[in-house]
């Protein structure tokens, strides 16, 4: 039996994953965690051998999580989930030592597909993120600028997309409003933008966040 650790600061989704999961003999779901804390809490006293990971979190973000899963339990099987660039957050993760990446649009029979790979000790990776690895081979000098940012930026960015007041991401991000603001100008420097609003245009234009999710939050 396979068991599992569901990591998502949606209920509705934590709960669909479980509908999905409920008919499979091989799968038994143990645990939820709301948010990287207590996921990380629940890492420490309990044995899983896999762990569904959100990637967008308030407060840690699901990158940031997975490095300190992979420190401590680095055989542990991570299979992060997201909405947000395919291409762009798939790779991340896999650097990072995720061993897979799926939208959280994916079919039922994907996501266990995915599960059983991962459990199994091999990686999975969606078709459309294998073409984007090939392709960027020996390519890093073409690589767009947003490359640059850390995860931590391109997190802020992708919020700064979505409509987030200057607020909203400190509560969401658990950060201070000055914090947010020394992270927007490092991504205006990197991207060689000048305001909020070439950011939102640069996101959209890249592909960065999902058009129809932006407005004022």
């Amino acid at each position: 039996m396979i068991s599992i650790l569901i990591t998502d600061d949606h209920p509705v989704v934590r709960q669909g994953i479980i509908q999905m999961l409920n008919d499979c003999y091989d799968i038994k779901i143990i645990d939820e965690a709301s948010d990287g804390i207590e996921c990380i809490k629940k890492i420490k006293k309990n044995p899983y051998d896999v762990l569904l990971l959100d990637i967008s979190m308030p407060g840690r973000d699901g990158l940031e999580v997975l490095q300190e899963v992979k420190t401590i339990q680095p055989d542990l099987p991570v299979l992060m989930l997201s909405i947000y660039a395919e291409e762009l957050y798939a790779i991340r993760a896999l650097k990072l030592g995720a061993a897979g990446y799926l939208s959280k649009t994916s079919a039922s029979n994907e996501l266990i597909t995915a599960i059983r790979s991962v459990a199994d000790g091999k990686k999975y990776i969606p078709e459309s993120v294998v073409e984007n690895l090939v392709h960027n081979i020996n390519t890093d000098k073409d690589k767009p600028l947003h490359h640059q940012l850390s995860n931590r930026e391109m997190e802020v960015m992708r919020l700064l997309a979505e409509g987030y007041t200057l607020k909203k991401m400190a509560d969401q991000l658990c950060l201070s409003p000055q914090t947010i603001s020394t992270y927007r100008e490092r991504i205006l420097t990197k991207l060689n933008l000048t305001t909020t609003s070439e950011i939102i245009r640069y996101a959209f234009m890249e592909g960065l966040v999902k058009k129809n999710i932006s407005k004022l939050k």
